[in-house]
């Protein structure tokens, strides 16, 4: 059987390494999560929500995909409290009701991406990603007169690919921090509280066209947010475009970029 001595020397070192670990975990934490941040693998992220510091500023966002029940009602909601929202639209949508993206578009709201017949793009090659982002936007833009530069992956499905690739034809791709579930039927209280209790600065909130009670639930929503302060953008005009990162949470952070001297 083997002795192994270890010298008092080694145990010194050991003890002060140990002290200088643990001071740096209780009074250094952020430089921690950095140096762990930067030796993890980076992910390609989407953009979840955006850093808007204390200014109380959100987006609401519809996908639209099926169904085309409440199109009219939304539009005259959002008008009433002028509010312009980002409607991510899918290119088969498009076909079946140009002039409902006519209106939306003529209402002063962004008619953006949601792929062309709303596949799992993580399954696609990208080639096929490309074909479905850009036959959707083409579909739009001939309706519109302009061309979307976001993009809504179907179902939320993402990976490193499809951000990566979609961003190689000019478009960000968008998700949500506040998912309101109307697609589950939930009540207009609901709803409610699930988006009122979870909007904060820089929030994109997700709802759809064609939810049951989505027309019930949005004008209170809109009037609590009003009330608390919020103002609303789309989403275009909340993301920033230029000098930024995005965070491990999808949260797009802005960089500031000192000048030269």
């Amino acid at each position: 059987m083997k002795l192994f001595v270890i010298s008092k020397n080694t145990i010194i070192m050991y003890f002060i390494m140990t002290v200088l670990l643990s001071g740096l975990i209780l009074f250094n934490r952020d430089t921690v999560a950095e140096v762990f941040e930067n030796a993890s693998p980076k992910r390609d992220l989407p953009i979840y929500c955006v850093d808007k510091g204390d200014k109380k500023v959100c987006s609401v966002s519809f996908d639209a995909a099926w169904g085309n029940e409440d199109t009219d009602e939304l539009i005259a909601i959002l008008g009433k409290h002028n509010i312009k929202a980002t409607f991510f639209v899918v290119g088969a949508w498009v076909d079946k009701y140009p002039e409902s993206v006519k209106k939306l578009a003529d209402a002063g709201h962004e008619v953006m991406n949601h792929s062309d017949s709303h596949p799992h793009l993580t399954k696609l090659s990208e080639a096929e990603i490309i074909k479905e982002i850009n036959t959707c936007s083409d579909k739009i833009e001939a309706v519109t007169g302009k061309r979307p530069n976001l993009m809504r992956p179907p179902y939320g499905d993402y990976n490193d690919k499809v951000v990566s690739t979609a961003r190689s034809i000019d478009h960000y791709t968008i998700q949500w921090d506040v998912d309101s579930l109307d697609w589950k039927d939930l009540s207009p209280a609901a709803i409610y509280d699930r988006v009122t209790q979870r909007v904060k600065p820089g929030s994109i909130v997700l709802f759809h066209n064609a939810a049951k009670n989505t027309p019930a639930a949005l004008p209170q929503i809109l009037e609590k947010l009003i009330s608390d302060g919020y103002e609303f953008v789309p989403v275009s005009q909340l993301i920033y475009t230029e000098n930024y990162k995005i965070d491990n949470t999808g949260k797009q952070i802005p960089v500031i970029t000192q000048p030269l001297n």
